[in-house]
């Protein structure tokens, strides 16, 4: 059955690569903030009130796929109240609306959820134990969504990158223009994820939920497989630009004190996903050779626009 998807955040770095390949299998309603702000409970009715009717007189599923929200770490932390209002406020007033009309929703969470200190892959039955505000509003998210009696799925991921927006990736890039050598750290080990590779696997999860065999699992974690150091990660972006990885060298977190606390340790176990029957993404290092196949030039544009 075809999908009619309303997503939100549709002006980010998921929500256009989701909006892109979406097209083949749906249609595509993804806003942006000034569009539909999910703060707004009024706006939020009304957009899910309409993804519903527009859906039935097509024949279609209906779902909302939430890619909004508060990003900025750092800031989060001298504005918790609107980070509160995206992250905590916004899902909750989704996961009603959906659930007033029926209609599933996904939501997108993050490794910022955990306090950062393990050593194994993080599994969705682990407790949650935020030490940024930033993480704080994102629990708030997940609770709200998972404890509101929609048919609601939060899918955790981390290290995201791609083609639109800002992101690591274009950050090396663009550094890597200006600068002889870069320090990066190498005590903080996560997934590095590409939005092409963590869209597919959302729209596999959107089809399987308006199907006869939706997940029972309601708390999944999707990222790119394999895990890795942010200054492994530069290294790897260098060669797939062509240039010396040998120019990022290793440092330490406390040599670049931050507002908010990054988790040292952010790997997260995709057993939950595998288990009910979802594709597992590809390994982070085969991710990022393909995202540079398909969307070089959006990573190489960084470079250029730095040599101006």
């Amino acid at each position: 059955m075809t999908l009619s998807l309303l997503v939100p955040g549709g002006h980010g770095q998921l929500g256009r690569e989701l909006a892109a390949r979406a097209t083949r299998l749906s249609s595509v309603h993804a806003p942006g903030s000034a569009e539909l702000d999910i703060t707004n409970a009024g706006a939020v009715v009304e957009a899910v009130k309409t993804l519903a009717e527009s859906a039935a007189a097509q024949g279609h599923s209906p779902l909302v796929l939430n890619a909004a929200a508060y990003n900025a770490v750092d800031d989060a932390e001298a504005d918790a109240t609107r980070a509160f209002a995206v992250n905590g406020d916004g899902p909750r007033l989704l996961a009603a609306a959906c659930s007033s009309h029926n209609v599933p929703l996904v939501h997108l969470s993050t490794d910022y959820v955990f306090a950062g200190d393990g050593d194994r892959p993080y599994a969705t039955t682990d407790p949650v134990r935020p030490r940024s505000a930033y993480g704080v509003t994102k629990v708030a998210g997940e609770e709200a969504v998972l404890g509101s009696g929609a048919r609601a799925w939060v899918v955790r991921t981390a290290w995201v990158y791609g083609a639109y927006g800002n992101n690591f990736v274009k950050t090396m890039a663009r550094l890597s223009a200006t600068r002889d050598t870069l320090s990066v750290v190498d005590d903080q080990r996560g997934c590095p994820t590409w939005t092409g590779d963590l869209a597919a696997g959302l729209l596999e999860l959107a089809e399987r939920i308006v199907g006869p065999d939706a997940p029972a699992e309601q708390l999944l974690h999707c990222t790119g497989a394999g895990d890795t150091t942010w200054y492994e990660f530069a290294g790897a972006i260098f060669e797939e630009l062509g240039l010396d990885p040998a120019r990022v060298r290793p440092s330490k977190s406390a040599e670049f004190p931050r507002p908010a606390p990054r988790p040292s340790y952010s790997v997260l176990s995709d057993q939950a996903w595998r288990e009910v029957g979802l594709t597992p993404l590809r390994p982070w290092r085969q991710a990022l050779s393909a995202a540079f196949a398909v969307h070089g030039e959006y990573f190489r544009e960084a470079v250029v626009a730095a040599q101006r």
